[in-house]
C-alpha cells in the first residue's frame, strides 16, 4: 500500500527541522522579489508554531506578524530579526 502525503503537509514537516528551514530561507533570499523571502519565512512561522505562538515570542501582536509576513508587508529589520528569533533561527551574511 502506497502512502500518499500533500506537499504543503511534507514541506511543513521538513520546516521543523532548522537546518532545512535555514537552507529554505536563504534559497528565497537569491530570488530578486522580496515577496518570495516572506512567503518563505510564513510557511516557517506556520510549521514552528503558527501564528499566534510565534508572535507572542516575538513580542509583537498576531495582526502585526499577519501583516508583516502579508504580500504587502514591508517588515523592518528589528522586526524580521524578531521572527526569526523566535522561529530559532537568525540573519546571517555570505559573499556570494
Amino acid at each position: 500500500m502506497t502512502t500518499t502525503v500533500k506537499h504543503d503537509d511534507w514541506l511543513l514537516e521538513q520546516l521543523k527541522d532548522g537546518d532545512f528551514a535555514a537552507e529554505y530561507l536563504n534559497a528565497a533570499s537569491e530570488d530578486d522579489d522580496p515577496q518570495t523571502y516572506l512567503t518563505a519565512l510564513r510557511k516557517i512561522v506556520e510549521a514552528r508554531g503558527g501564528m499566534a505562538t510565534i508572535a507572542e515570542k516575538a513580542h509583537l501582536s498576531r495582526e502585526t506578524l499577519y501583516r508583516t509576513l502579508s504580500t504587502r508587508g514591508n517588515p523592518r529589520i528589528r522586526t524580521l530579526s524578531a521572527v526569526l528569533k523566535a522561529t530559532g533561527l537568525k540573519f546571517g551574511v555570505s559573499a556570494h
